[in-house]
Formats: C-alpha cells, sequence, structure tokens
C-alpha cells in the first residue's frame, strides 16, 4: 500500500476533527528526542493491524496520530473524506519521503499506509 504526501493546504484542525469523526484516535507526542522512537511506535501500529490503520503527521505538530477503522482501507475514500481530488495529492512507496515533505515544508501533511 501507498504513502500520501498532501500537498494542498488544509486547516490543520479540520483535517484532524474530520478523520476523529471516522476513526478511533490514538496520538504520539514527541520532541527533538523523542521523535523517531514516536515514529518506530506509529509504524508499529500501524503494521499491526493489517491494513486497518494509517498513520497522520503534519505540518508544525510535534505528534504522530495513529488512526483506526473497522474495515481495510482505501486511499480514495481517505482523500475524499477532507474533499481532497487526485491533483492535491501525491502516493509515493517511502514512509521518509513523505515525513521529510512535510518537515521540509514541502507538503501539509503525511497519510502513511504503510510501514514498509
Amino acid at each position: 500500500m501507498q504513502n500520501i504526501i498532501i500537498k494542498k493546504w488544509i486547516e490543520p484542525y479540520v483535517l484532524l476533527e474530520t478523520y476523529k469523526t471516522l476513526y478511533k484516535m490514538r496520538d504520539l507526542t514527541f520532541d527533538g528526542f523523542s521523535k523517531n522512537n514516536a515514529k518506530s511506535q506509529m509504524l508499529k501500529l500501524i503494521s499491526e493491524n493489517n491494513g486497518k490503520s494509517f498513520g497522520l503527521y503534519m505540518k508544525n505538530v510535534n505528534k504522530f496520530y495513529v488512526f483506526t477503522s473497522e474495515t481495510v482501507l482505501d486511499v480514495k475514500n481517505l482523500m475524499e473524506s477532507i474533499n481532497m481530488t487526485d491533483d492535491d495529492y501525491i502516493l509515493c512507496n517511502t514512509v521518509s519521503e513523505p515525513i521529510e515533505d512535510v518537515d521540509l515544508a514541502k507538503a501539509e501533511a503525511a497519510v502513511i499506509l504503510s510501514s514498509l
């Protein structure tokens, strides 16, 4: 499953609140020293849920979020639920690229569907 780089600006509160109404949420707060541990924990939680969980990382927020669904997740449905079209995001095969793009302010948010 591919990961998502959200390029279109979206209000972080709207993004978070929309997903919170649709999925069970857990947040992992970090600082400069604990970011890698929080990221590893997020990836572990995603991999344990067999396609039913995804991670969210947003610009200027020191948290990784893990959302869990009752059913297997679909990229199209995840993006449509926050009013994103195909032109608003990019799919990628790595975990590092979406997170780096957010950190470098090249993206608004990263949706992590796969820990591979």
